[in-house]
């Protein structure tokens, strides 16, 4: 790049550099038990995955789990019976919570049963892209994939913080909108205890009258 360029490329690179890929999880599922992760994703964003379930150590049977990807209402966009390794990938509609659930087969006996060991890599959004294939198929020089993933990255950024002013828009319009409801409750409720107080005094002073209490 030219000199120009290099305080420009600086931050993006720090800024590639502080993101950094995420790390699988990891985690103990026990017998005839159930794990969900869930997690919010916003739409048209790829989702990409890599899952695998070990035996239990000392065990004489092999894994014994079912992987279900759902959305929040209820689409099973991935499902797999008797997993034990594999690849998954789909693209999201709309933003929405999506949960991954894996449950164990394996029977509870009188003993300890031990634990299988999930390990589950999902990616989405930049991280899911794979920037080795689109290098080779545009025919793409090591910087120029860089920046097309900094480019990526940004994108990604800017729709997130779009998305975050969108949101903080509807909050500010609906606390508004509670706001002039609650005004117009108080003004009810306030009309209502004078229009009853006015009543009261009303009422009494005629009962006090026909008792000759008062003049």
């Amino acid at each position: 790049p030219r000199l120009g360029q290099a305080p420009l490329l600086a931050p993006l690179l720090l800024l590639l550099l502080l993101v950094g890929p995420a790390r699988p999880i990891s985690f103990q599922l026990p017998g005839k038990a159930r794990k969900c992760l869930r997690e919010e994703i916003h739409r048209d964003t790829l989702v990409t995955g890599e899952y695998e379930i070990g035996a239990p150590p000392g065990s004489s049977t092999g894994p014994s789990a079912n992987l279900k990807i759902t959305d929040s209402a209820g689409h099973i966009l991935y499902a797999k019976e008797d997993a034990t390794k594999g690849k998954f990938a789909f693209t999201t509609e709309d933003y929405d919570m999506f949960e991954a659930c894996f449950e164990s087969k394996l029977p509870v006996g009188t003993g300890r049963m031990p634990d299988q060991l999930v390990v589950l890599d999902m990616k989405h959004g930049v991280e899911a892209k794979n920037y080795e294939e689109i290098a080779k198929v545009e025919k793409l020089k090591p910087l120029e994939v860089e920046l097309r993933r900094l480019e990526d990255l940004s994108e990604s950024i800017v729709n997130d913080f779009a998305y975050m002013k969108k949101r903080e828009e509807e909050m500010r319009d609906t606390n508004e909108s509670t706001n002039t409801r609650v005004l117009y409750f108080s003004i009810f409720s306030m009309c209502c205890l004078i229009g009853l107080a006015t009543w009261q005094v009303f009422y009494l002073r005629r009962f006090f009258k026909a008792k000759k209490l008062i003049e």
